[in-house]
């Protein structure tokens, strides 16, 4: 494992466990100076095992807990992550790392990775779904652009945790509403299982953007922050300063590379990838998928899985150059290995556009 990937695993158990509720005060890490990444380096004097970290010094007061607190919460969450060995804290709060260094723990490499990519090409577009609850919601919202495309994409999300949601509009609907993909249930009485949305509003009407653009721009902010409209070069121009434009991009390029190796002679296989640093990212990335689809109904937050689409498409578009045999290179299993995590991040990206309401094009 290396630093790059030993940060992530720590990131990735920070956020799980502000989603779970044991570190309250952190639900954006990037506001309290993570910059979605952690510095671990080699233990200084007095530290232990092969990497340490001072992450839990750095929340602590955003968390409202001593360093030693957060430590404690983080230790055993890290020790179960697969290439760790052992975690000990030092001194107010460090956490000293022990990789495995057996090959027992190796990651989704191998034979564990190839499994997890032959589940997700299995699951399709419904990875990170669970069955049905019986749990169900009413979601109530004022007439609103931006509440009701808020509304809209939670009820997608809710479905796909199990939760059954309906959709009801203070007054009468917008009709233009209909064309960003909002459909209303009848009107209903409030239950006692009733919620009311209240995101802050658009500045102005969103729907010259069209459908895609217009429900990216206001759900890829989070429901307290003001949504960007007007810019319409922001959110429609195909570069890779727009968001948007590179998770549909990334999911375009999983589907040109099928097609490119059916010219080539060769189809997926899910298996050993023999890559580094890019292959991982992309299996932590499509990894994390379920537990941001999670957070996201239990925050009622479609503004995490739009960011988590972003870092999805980052790690393929990372990963991509290694997939096709470049010059005179023959395709080989790891060509088609690659491949295969290809599709799989290409059906992550898919699933994920679907339920905020967004299309996700073969051909960009």
């Amino acid at each position: 494992m290396t630093p790059v990937e030993l940060s992530r695993t720590v990131l990735r158990a920070m956020r799980r466990a502000v989603d779970d509720g044991e570190l309250s005060g952190l639900d954006d890490l990037d506001d309290v100076g993570t910059a979605g990444r952690v510095l671990v380096e080699r233990p200084r004097p007095g530290g232990c095992g092969d990497y340490a970290t001072n992450v839990a010094l750095q929340v602590a007061r955003a968390a409202g807990r001593s360093p030693l607190q957060v430590a404690e919460v983080l230790s055993p969450r890290l020790a179960r992550e697969p290439g760790i060995a052992a975690i000990d804290i030092t001194g107010p709060g460090f956490l000293n790392i022990t990789l495995d260094q057996s090959g027992d723990k190796s990651g989704k490499s191998g034979s564990a990775s190839a499994g997890f990519v032959r589940d997700v090409l299995t699951r399709g577009v419904s990875y990170g779904h669970v069955e049905a609850t019986g749990e169900a919601r009413q979601l109530r919202f004022p007439r609103e652009v931006r509440a009701a495309v808020l509304a809209d994409s939670l009820r997608r999300i809710l479905v796909s945790q199990g939760v059954l949601a309906r959709l009801t509009c203070d007054e009468a609907p917008d009709p233009g509403w209909g064309s960003l993909g909002v459909h209303l249930d009848a009107q209903a009485e409030p239950t006692a299982q009733t919620e009311t949305l209240r995101p802050v509003p658009a500045p102005q009407d969103p729907t010259p953007l069209g459908r895609d653009a217009a429900r990216w721009a206001l759900l890829y902010p989070a429901a307290h922050d003001r949504p960007r409209i007007g810019d319409e070069h922001e959110h429609l121009v195909q570069r890779a300063a727009n968001p948007l434009f590179r998770v549909r991009y990334a999911h375009s390029r999983t589907r040109a590379l099928t097609r490119n190796a059916a010219a080539l002679g060769f189809a997926a296989a899910p298996g050993e990838t023999h890559d580094g640093g890019e292959a991982q990212a992309l299996l932590d990335a499509l990894a994390d998928h379920p537990r941001v689809l999670a957070a996201a109904a239990r925050h009622r937050a479609p503004d995490r899985l739009a960011r988590h689409l972003v870092t999805t498409a980052d790690a393929f578009l990372a990963f991509k150059p290694a997939v096709l045999p470049l010059g005179d290179e023959k395709p080989s299993a790891a060509h088609r290995a690659r491949l295969a995590l290809a599709e799989a991040a290409g059906t992550v990206l898919a699933g994920g556009l679907s339920l905020l309401g967004i299309s996700a094009p073969e051909y960009l």
